[in-house]
């Protein structure tokens, strides 16, 4: 029996999908999942008072949601909060591919841009949003702290950008040098990148008695 290939999966919306290199584009939800649960920090582009503004900032994702969090007197939380369009953006460099010619030197990377508008969570979702934030950078972390007091709580405001016009692009494999370079003798390939975690630095203040827990030695682990 023949096997059916299945679709690719459209591109959500005309200025969501990828016109550059559009093989590259992907749009399914398993594919922008594993590349925002791999990454930590964002990048929220967004137009203020006629200027154009890219902020960087810790993120997060539960469901179809892409989650931050401010202080309630920053001006990036402020303005998404009013409703203001605003664009995101998450990149994982996975190598630098090194080409024979200058112009086809590229990287290789996993990347994600959401389009949409903030909303900001209600006042008694916050607790439970800042939980799952501290456990997806950490798992673990929340039983072992204090938690955010009133006052703490009061002063930061938590807003979601639903991914529902969102795209991805990944650019892997070797270098693509033209017939006419192949024999330049320049060494040509990828040098694979990867993020990790150091060995750890106590707090000069730490307590001899508190031992470094296993769910961050399963971190730096990796």
């Amino acid at each position: 029996m023949n096997q059916v290939t299945p679709k690719p999966t459209p591109a959500p919306s005309r200025r969501s999908r990828v016109v550059r290199v559009g093989d590259r584009g992907h749009y399914d939800a398993a594919t922008l999942h594993a590349i925002l649960d791999a990454g930590y920090v964002c990048h929220v582009a967004f137009v203020q008072d006629g200027q154009p503004l890219v902020i960087p900032t810790a993120y997060w994702r539960e469901g179809d949601y892409l989650y931050i969090h401010g202080s309630t007197r920053s001006r990036m939380a402020i303005a998404l909060a009013a409703g203001i369009p605003a664009s995101v953006a998450v990149t994982l460099l996975d190598g630098l591919v090194l080409a024979r010619s200058a112009f086809h030197h590229s990287m290789n990377y996993r990347s994600v841009v959401a389009m949409g508008v903030f909303e900001k969570i209600p006042d008694d979702h916050k607790m439970a949003a800042l939980e799952a934030f501290t456990e997806r950078v950490a798992p673990g972390r929340w039983a072992d702290i204090r938690a955010p007091n009133r006052q703490e709580m009061k002063g930061t405001m938590v807003l979601r950008l639903p991914l529902t016009e969102a795209s991805a692009k990944i650019r892997s494999g070797p270098p693509k040098d033209d017939a006419e370079d192949m024999a330049v003798p320049a060494w040509a390939g990828v040098l694979p990148f990867a993020q990790g975690f150091a060995a750890p630095v106590p707090d000069p203040q730490l307590a001899a008695s508190v031992a470094f827990p296993d769910y961050l030695r399963a971190l730096t682990s990796r």
